[in-house]
């Protein structure tokens, strides 16, 4: 299996580096891995008005994303690594979902306004994210990065196929106990994935 692993976090040394390699790690031996780091690429996350105005052609709307299109669809799972920044995902990954989850991708609108998923040929899809604070708070903020994972992307694979979400809230207070207690837990999903 290949995975493509989307990962958005600017700073090397960070608890989220580390769980990439993890992720890697823990992957590798088994499947393929593409590493797909956004900041490292330096990914504009900015969709241009002529993107906007061409978003729904199917013959020219992936101009300029074609490596990021290619990998997506090469792939057979999507891992996406990433912080929770002020309640939601970093810029960067956002902007990587609006710009290359676009029509003909990530989904498809039918005749009469529906919409049918785009990546169905992923088997598996997993979200590993951190938070600042609590589970409860990120909840009462409504828990956007786990809708991403667990209802947005979801429905784009197919809702019967299994998502996997990994949270470790409460960064700010976190010990190195529990950031390695986790680590223990991501590394153990993706020997399963």
């Amino acid at each position: 299996m290949k995975v493509l692993l989307v990962y958005a976090h600017p700073v090397e040394s960070s608890f989220n580096a580390a769980i990439r390699d993890r992720i890697r790690a823990s992957l590798s031996p088994r499947h393929g891995v593409d590493l797909l780091d956004l900041y490292a690429e330096g990914f504009d996350p900015v969709m241009s008005r002529a993107e906007r105005m061409g978003y729904h052609d199917l013959s020219t709307n992936t101009l300029g994303l074609t490596d990021h299109v290619a990998r997506l669809r090469s792939a057979d799972a999507v891992v996406l690594c990433f912080p929770a920044w002020t309640f939601g995902p970093p810029a960067i990954l956002k902007g990587w979902l609006d710009r290359v989850m676009m029509p003909g991708v990530g989904f498809h609108l039918e005749p009469g306004g529906g919409v049918r998923g785009g990546l169905t040929h992923l088997t598996k899809l997993a979200g590993v994210v951190t938070y600042g604070q609590t589970r409860l708070r990120a909840t009462l903020m409504g828990d956007y990065p786990r809708k991403i994972i667990r209802r947005y992307l979801r429905r784009n694979i197919g809702l019967h196929k299994p998502a996997t979400f990994l949270a470790h809230y409460a960064m700010n207070v976190s010990t190195s106990v529990t950031r390695e207690r986790f680590l223990d837990r991501v590394g153990s999903a993706m020997e399963r994935f």
